[in-house]
């Protein structure tokens, strides 16, 4: 499966959240790092899921970019 992700840097840090899977989140201080952490936090989850016996989340969530004039 293939999930989307949500990258945000920050001053000194990035931060990648999955929104199909709440609560599953990373931090560190390269994007780099972050999307290896987020990777490995993604397959955890869905292990732990899967061991309990619940639904694994369905990969739902799209992205797009808007344009504005505001600036």
């Amino acid at each position: 499966m293939r999930y989307l992700v949500i990258l945000e840097h920050g001053d000194r840090s990035w931060g990648v959240h999955v929104p199909d899977i709440p609560g599953c989140v990373a931090v560190a201080e390269t994007k780099d790092e972050a999307l290896r952490l987020i990777g490995e936090a993604v397959d955890l989850h869905l292990e732990e899921l899967r061991r309990s016996g619940d639904p694994l989340p369905q990969p739902c969530s799209e992205s797009a970019f808007v344009e504005t004039s505001v600036a």
